[in-house]
């Protein structure tokens, strides 16, 4: 039955675009397991460290014109898999990278790639979306986290084996070409021609964003400010803040997680039944204001409630953002993926300077009011309906 479901050419698609999705997910996870061994090799300092990770981040937010052009020039489905085997390949020069500034420059490298990689797969399950008539980007984003999951445990599993970084990443580089492979002959071979059409109108009229897409934006860096602070700051506030035990800290980050990835699981679903402009702006509005009132209350229970909140609401909306975005042309999705990943970055120290003035209390008071933030970007969003629920994702690469 699974073979059957496969031969047809929609899950062929899903599955295939999956394996992307897949790909970022775990190659990410890959290279941020072992920055410790990375640290220790290179001889870093702490701050060292820092810029390093903030490299990949600017060479991502810095790829916007590379991005944009690179899709007119080779269309969604070449720039998906050129970027991800670069990607793939990229471990290996890390792993070997002989001094800091070489790190630097192959993490910098990673960024642009990574934003290559990003706006093509969104592009590529927007149109499968579009051409088939159902809603598939949330499980697509579910899949991602999957990724990063698989590549945790991988880690884990090799070192106990080996503490060779090269050795770990020659085995991620593998299991990241199997992927590729597995995705290429299931990628849609064109976008819609009515989307690219918009696009060349959408050149023609202007070079300047429209408000649309300035909407859309803002909705994609205060929505992703929410995502990462919370990841990097909720088992701090648990401890410093809550007074949470050493052992119910960590708990922050698995709470938010797990409820992310439970929603994306069902959050297709939901927009089939009540649309993308509902789903955003109810679920933004969830985790603003259920965060609110846990700070309020103060105490353990009340705040990993309130986290899990934010993950139930903030998870659907980066899948929601990149679909609108896409059907808006091949640059504003890549502008939008821009602000994504300039809100994964800036959010997380925009938090802690807030701590640093006020207190960590306020800090999270401001993940709250981003989220809030996106709940008013979604009323000026222009939303189309969107299609039936699609099926559920098969395995990545599975043929």
């Amino acid at each position: 039955m699974r073979v059957l479901r496969l031969h047809d050419p929609y899950h062929r698609g899903q599955s295939a675009i999956a394996a992307l999705f897949c790909s970022l997910g775990f190659q990410y996870a890959t290279w941020a397991a072992r920055i410790p061994d990375l640290k220790n090799g290179l001889a870093l300092s702490a701050a060292e460290v820092g810029v390093l990770l903030m490299a990949a981040g600017v060479g991502a937010a810095a790829s916007f014109p590379l991005v944009a052009w690179l899709m007119r020039r080779l269309g969604s489905r070449r720039l998906a898999l050129l970027s991800q085997l670069c990607l793939a390949l990229l471990l290996l020069a890390l792993a070997a990278a002989p001094s800091y500034p070489v790190a630097l420059l192959v993490m910098c490298v990673d960024g642009v790639l990574v934003g290559c990689l990003n706006v093509a797969m969104n592009a590529q399950g927007a149109a499968l979306e579009a051409r088939y008539g159902r809603t598939t980007m949330a499980r697509l984003h579910a899949v991602f986290s999957a990724g990063s999951l698989l590549a945790a445990l991988v880690a884990s599993a090799l070192h106990a084996v080996t503490s060779s970084v090269t050795a770990h990443f020659a085995v991620a580089v593998a299991l990241l070409l199997a992927l590729g492979a597995g995705a290429r002959t299931g990628l849609l071979t064109e976008d819609p021609p009515e989307r690219a059409a918009a696009g060349k109108r959408e050149r023609r009229r202007r070079r300047v964003p429209s408000r649309i897409t300035l909407w859309m934006c803002c909705a994609m860096a205060f929505g992703t400010v929410a995502e990462g602070a919370m990841n990097d700051w909720s088992a701090l506030y648990l401890k410093d803040v809550a007074e949470a035990s050493d052992g119910l800290a960590p708990l922050g980050i698995a709470v938010v997680s797990g409820a992310m990835l439970v929603a994306r699981l069902f959050a297709d679903r939901w927009r089939s039944r009540w649309g993308d402009r509902r789903v955003v702006l109810s679920g933004s509005a969830l985790a603003g204001g259920a965060l609110a009132l846990a700070l309020a209350g103060g105490g353990v229970l009340p705040a990993l409630v309130g986290f899990a909140c934010v993950g139930l609401g903030i998870a659907a909306v980066t899948p929601c953002v990149y679909a609108a975005a896409a059907r808006a042309g091949s640059d504003a999705l890549t502008l939008v993926a821009a602000m994504g990943t300039t809100g994964l970055l800036a959010g997380p120290p925009l938090i802690g300077f807030v701590a640093n003035a006020a207190s960590l209390a306020w800090g999270m008071a401001a993940v709250a009011a981003s989220a809030l933030v996106v709940a008013v970007c979604a009323t000026r969003i222009r939303w189309e309906p969107a299609p039936a629920a699609a099926p559920a994702v098969p395995a990545p690469g599975g043929g």
